[in-house]
């Protein structure tokens, strides 16, 4: 089994500024419009939201990237292509794998840190390229960027169950308390060697830290068989549920 630290959403660079908490929930700003929309921020309810974190770049009527997708029935539609694709297919990832979903956050007069927005348990994987017309037609119904057109070759869906964190507790926080962002507090189950991108031994360091990577979206954990990432996993997906 693979459990995938998966960055998504608005950060400094993308967007230009942390997605907000409101009311004790992490509201992920999607990153702006690439390819293919036909969502707004406005249509989301995020668009003072996307105006205020992006100071004034963006407002009610820009289109964004709506991905991941997370639908009433339970269900989340994730798209992934390019680079970042390849890498979730050279490790391995697939059915029974976990996404965990994190971003760039700042409550009100809060610091902004890293922390798990939302999840999606892998049921199948879908590359589109070849994909059955009235399959892709349903995807394109929901207004998924990747469904609309092409971002790639290699573009692909990946579907299963799948939410947003209830609430924005310090228990889905990475980011150690004093910052700053990219300085995480790890499970004690992650080790060096066990986080693709990640392998520097200057970035393991004392008192259970991680100096996390700049640039990247898909960062794979194999934790095959072991209990004690798999009891982890449970908890965070039990905090995410509320």
């Amino acid at each position: 089994m693979k459990i995938i630290f998966s960055r998504k959403g608005f950060d400094s660079a993308a967007g230009g500024g942390p997605s907000p908490i409101v009311d004790g929930r992490p509201l992920t700003l999607p990153i702006p419009a690439g390819v293919a929309s036909q969502t707004s921020y406005g249509e989301l309810g995020l668009g003072e939201h996307a105006a205020r974190a992006s100071r004034g770049r963006l407002a009610h009527g820009d289109l964004c990237h709506h991905d991941p997708m997370f639908l009433s029935d339970g269900t989340c539609l994730f798209g992934q292509v390019g680079a970042a694709q390849t890498h979730l297919q050279n490790q391995w990832v697939g059915v029974g794998d976990v996404f965990l979903f994190f971003g760039l956050f700042c409550e009100e007069g809060g610091d902004p840190h890293h922390r798990f927005f939302g999840w999606l348990e892998v049921e199948e994987v879908i590359p589109l390229a070849g994909c059955n017309p009235a399959r892709l037609a349903e995807f394109a119904a929901y207004g998924h960027p990747h469904a609309l057109a092409p971002h790639g070759s290699n573009d692909t869906l990946w579907r299963g169950p799948g939410g947003v964190a209830a609430r924005a507790s310090d228990g889905l926080r990475l980011t150690v308390q004093e910052g700053p962002p990219s300085l995480w507090q790890r499970p004690a189950w992650l080790r060096r060697g066990g986080l693709s991108y990640h392998d520097r031994a200057d970035r393991w360091l004392r008192g259970g830290r991680l100096k996390s990577v700049a640039r990247g979206q898909e960062f794979v954990a194999d934790i095959g068989r072991r209990r004690e990432p798999r009891e982890w996993l449970e908890r965070i997906l039990a905090e995410m549920r509320g």
